[in-house]
């Protein structure tokens, strides 16, 4: 069975991707991917730069339309409007307003996703450990308060599918162990995470790992798994070995 047709097995899939492509001119930028993904876990996307993981989560969430195949949430192909407002996703930019307060982004965001509770907005801001700067403009933010701004609007209607793009760049390291503790409280309560990155340090806070390279899944499986498949205790030169098989098939 191809690598990206895996699936964990067990457990109606809360997301599925069926021979999903996405082409800009000659570009592949997603290339006929295949997997089903449960709920309660936290799924890393992961690979290098232009390797497709943010085209890939865009077709996932319904924000691109596909060349080929396509994308289910929740049993609802995507795009599909009512679905949205229970996916929750932090784009790879800064996806905030400058001209607003902190606050009134937050209050903004609740209040798309039809959120009123001051408890919603409350419970954000101090997650992101925004709350003493609520009042501040946000385009007077450091660039890693902004993305920590980011993060409270995406999670602030408690989304069952959360989408994360590179969520920890320019995040300081305590904050960053904060957020994967959060993260992890998510999926514990059966949300479903799918997050990209590139940084192989946070790897081993996923559940399970989809190595992405030129559009292709070219490997899946926890942390621990795929380094015993590549024979190699080092995460990276396990991509790196699972990519050399993929160029060495294609």
């Amino acid at each position: 069975m191809p690598t990206d047709a895996m699936s964990p097995g067990g457990g109606a899939p809360a997301i599925r991707a069926v021979g999903l492509a996405k082409r800009f001119g000659l570009i592949r930028a997603v290339d006929d991917v295949t997997f089903d993904l449960v709920s309660g876990r936290i799924y890393g996307l992961l690979g290098p730069n232009g390797s497709g993981k943010t085209t890939l989560i865009r077709l996932l969430a319904g924000l691109t339309h596909a060349t080929a195949g396509h994308a289910e949430v929740l049993g609802a192909t995507m795009p599909s409007r009512t679905t949205l407002e229970r996916i929750g996703y932090m784009t790879q930019s800064d996806g905030v307003y400058p001209a607003l307060s902190v606050e009134e982004n937050a209050r903004f965001f609740a209040s798309m996703y039809g959120v009123s509770a001051d408890g919603a907005v409350e419970e954000s801001l101090a997650l992101v450990e925004l709350a003493d700067r609520r009042r501040s403009l946000t385009g007077t933010l450091s660039g890693g308060q902004r993305r920590r701004l980011s993060l409270a609007c995406a999670v602030i209607h408690r989304p069952p599918v959360l989408f994360l793009d590179e969520p920890t760049v320019g995040v300081d390291p305590l904050l960053r162990v904060q957020f994967w503790s959060y993260f992890r409280s998510l999926a514990d309560g059966g949300a479903t995470i799918v997050v990209s990155s590139h940084v192989m340090d946070e790897a081993d806070r996923c559940d399970e790992l989809l190595f992405v390279r030129a559009g292709k899944i070219i490997a899946r499986g926890s942390s621990r798994e795929l380094r015993d498949r590549a024979g190699t205790t080092d995460l990276e030169q396990a991509f790196l070995r699972f990519a050399g098989d993929a160029e060495a098939a294609r």
